[in-house]
């Protein structure tokens, strides 16, 4: 479409906004609810017939390459839980069968299942206390007011911890970024293109791991709750270093969204300034 398509919370998508093919099931992104797929009446017609309602608002983004589509939101909102979200949840406290977690600090408590872990049994559970991170999936959201959003660390379908990484985040340091920082993180740590910008205009964790390689290279964990986790695996006070320099790049590159030459500038300085050697 030449022109974007803003939408408000319960605006419905318009089929011709969506992506034509049919050759693969249509993939939702945040912003975006799955009402209906009522059956078409004409085997021959090749226009969707999926009922898409909006649940923030926004720009519709449509990828046709992959057959999805999404809600691009400010990137400074806060965050509301959305089924299949990857999230980094914090462990408030603790019931006889869940973890009371906190993602944000303008939401309620969320409940996280204490075998909803992969291979967890009423003996081999973890033993998560206060103050323990966790890597999630929002599970549901429930309906209506007061309705509690569940996250789990598995794969409901398999019982594995799918994506990999999902479970209890030990070691480490999170840091705080925008919603629509962890957006790009997200596509961008998970594409495989090798763009000479990037994903979404990000290139640092690209020039991070070239630079870090030497060093042991690091773990990232992002979640949509605007939290990003980062570890590094050399251990010691070099560790301390490149994780703290690692988290000053992110949110500064957050802050004051910097372009794919700026970032590649301000890695090496920072870098420089930690006398971190690459």
């Amino acid at each position: 479409m030449s022109s974007p398509l803003v939408l408000l919370p319960g605006d419905e998508i318009p089929s011709e906004y969506l992506p034509a093919t049919n050759s693969a099931p249509l993939r939702l992104g945040s912003g975006l609810r799955l009402l209906s797929q009522p059956p078409s009446s004409s085997p021959q017609s090749s226009s969707p017939s999926h009922v898409l309602t909006a649940t923030q608002a926004g720009i519709l983004s449509t990828d046709n390459k992959r057959n999805a589509v999404s809600i691009l939101s400010s990137p400074k909102r806060r965050y509301i839980p959305t089924p299949n979200d990857l999230v980094i949840a914090q462990v408030h406290h603790s019931s006889p069968d869940y973890f009371h977690c906190m993602i944000t600090p303008q939401t309620p408590h969320v409940v996280l299942g204490q075998l909803a872990f992969e291979g967890a049994t009423k003996k081999t559970r973890p033993m998560l206390k206060q103050g323990d991170l966790v890597y999630a999936r929002v599970l549901s959201v429930g309906l209506g007011a007061g309705a509690e959003v569940e996250l789990t660390c598995v794969n409901p379908a398999t019982g594995k911890a799918e994506p990999g990484g999902l479970g209890h985040l030990t070691g480490g340091m999170v840091f705080d970024i925008s919603t629509g920082m962890a957006a790009r993180l997200m596509r961008a740590s998970s594409s495989s293109s090798d763009q000479q910008d990037g994903v979404a205009g990000l290139v640092v964790l690209d020039e991070l791991g070239k630079k870090l390689e030497k060093a042991g290279g690091f773990e990232i964990a992002v979640g949509r709750n605007g939290k990003v986790w980062v570890d590094c695996s050399n251990g010691g006070d070099a560790a301390v270093k490149a994780t703290v320099a690692i988290g000053r790049c992110l949110t500064t590159i957050d802050e004051h969204d910097l372009g794919p030459a700026d970032q590649k500038k301000l890695v090496s300085r920072i870098l420089r300034e930690m006398k971190i050697e690459v």
